[in-house]
């Protein structure tokens, strides 16, 4: 439920809503017509906590959901590829009759979200069977490059895969890429109760490198200033222990560092009480963090409304200027 509330705004109780890469898919569009606007990479949350919802855009339709791919590229997204010894001209052609009945289905109902997010799926997939399996196939990287994201190591492949990948998606025109990282769902990997120190020296080594590469990768491009990097987890720990060698679950005190598109380097904003439980000085809610995202990426929050839909003020936000260069 922590990470659904991070991405959207707003507690489980309340129901789902749109989640902030949602938010810049439909601001923002698309750059690129043969990838979606967004793309998620890794192992979503499960189920029981909002699951696929947490990428996913609710009430603005589900043609501004999250798009899984697997970066593995001999399966990169499930359900695309056509079946073998089908021809493209013959799926061309059934790609037609598909778009002609939806065509005159959405004709008699034409205010059908669903309808119009078939129609452009159908599409879209067609052009990602010959784009998705060039943008995970890394063997055009430099083993320089690969080295640097640390694919020659098995504990930080994985990960290193998957923000080489997010790189390319970036390179490409793909507006927003959500990683997560975790073996259990989302973050669920680094939820420490117990062995805080084991479990999280593991999750560090898988990470640090992949995630120190791809700002020094964006940099050399010269696309760390118009692309930006956001970490953060749904929570922190507490600072008292959990069953002698672990934490548990703090929300009212955590850190998210952001890199390049125009934020401060160097800067740390706010701070918590001295046992680090509580955030006292310059205290932010998680819509403050989005509104800041919307407005690096030229998007006002206040005009991203939805006919019929009354959002609250705190579902707004408000860009965080301490922290802008």
């Amino acid at each position: 439920g922590a990470q659904l509330q991070f991405h959207t705004g707003r507690h489980r109780n309340d129901g789902f809503f749109p989640t902030i890469g949602s938010w810049v898919s439909y601001g923002l569009g698309t750059l690129n017509g043969n990838l979606p606007e967004f793309i998620v990479l890794g192992k979503p949350p499960a189920d029981c906590c909002g699951g696929q919802e947490a990428h996913r855009a609710n009430y603005l339709g589900p043609q501004y959901d999250g798009i899984p791919l697997n970066v593995d590229p001999k399966n990169a997204t499930p359900y695309i590829a056509p079946e073998q010894g089908v021809f493209v001209e013959e799926q061309q052609g059934q790609l037609n009759l598909l778009q002609q009945l939806n065509g005159m289905t959405s004709a008699r109902y034409p205010d059908d979200s669903a309808i119009r997010a078939r129609i452009r799926a159908y599409e879209l997939a067609f052009k990602m069977q010959m784009a998705v399996p060039e943008v995970v196939n890394l063997a055009s990287e430099t083993q320089q490059i690969q080295e640097l994201y640390g694919m020659n190591r098995p504990a930080t492949k994985p990960y290193a895969r998957q923000l080489l990948t997010a790189r390319r998606l970036v390179e490409r025109g793909v507006r927003f890429v959500q990683v997560y990282h975790g073996s259990n769902g989302g973050a669920g990997g680094w939820d420490a109760h117990g062995k805080l120190k084991v479990n999280h020296t593991r999750m560090c080594q898988q990470v640090d490198q992949p995630i120190g590469a791809l700002l020094k990768d964006l940099k050399q491009r010269g696309l760390l200033d118009e692309t930006l990097v956001v970490w953060a987890s749904e929570f922190g720990r507490t600072p008292g222990s959990q069953n002698g060698d672990g934490r548990d679950h703090p929300p009212f005190g955590l850190s998210v560092w952001m890199a390049g598109g125009g934020i401060k380097g160097g800067v740390a904003h706010g701070a918590t009480d001295e046992l680090g439980f509580h955030a006292v000085e310059h205290r932010h809610y998680v819509t403050d963090i989005h509104a800041t995202v919307l407005k690096q990426l030229g998007l006002d929050p206040r005009q991203l409304v939805v006919p019929g839909r009354k959002r609250l003020e705190r579902d707004f936000g408000k860009p965080i200027q301490q922290i802008i260069a």
